[in-house]
């Protein structure tokens, strides 16, 4: 073989060689590119979801506490229910006492 043909088939090999190496990064690059674009969609749906949950946990307390204030306000309606048990007891059993027709 003469040389001017080893030269040209070394060049034709290295320009393959690195055709292969650019395409290969290229398409690392673009699988690369595709994995961030799932990963930013994945984050912001993770933000999303987040932020739904923190708005029915806020709304999950609040209606614990107006539970809570209703069943404060239960108890003290049914001590004052007793309160007034007791007393209407007293005044009945004194009228019984007071009572001239009994």
């Amino acid at each position: 073989m003469s040389t001017v043909l080893i030269v040209i088939l070394v060049i034709v090999v290295v320009v393959a060689v690195a055709a292969l190496l650019v395409g290969g990064k290229r398409k690392r690059d673009q699988r690369m590119e595709g994995r961030r674009h799932e990963a930013r969609e994945h984050h912001e749906q993770a933000r999303l979801r987040s932020s739904r949950a923190d708005k029915e946990e806020a709304a999950a307390k609040e209606q614990a506490a107006r539970a809570e204030r209703q069943r404060a306000e239960a108890e003290e309606r049914a001590a004052v229910a007793r309160s007034e048990r007791t007393a209407a007891e007293r005044h009945g059993e004194h009228a019984e006492r007071v009572d001239p027709d009994r």
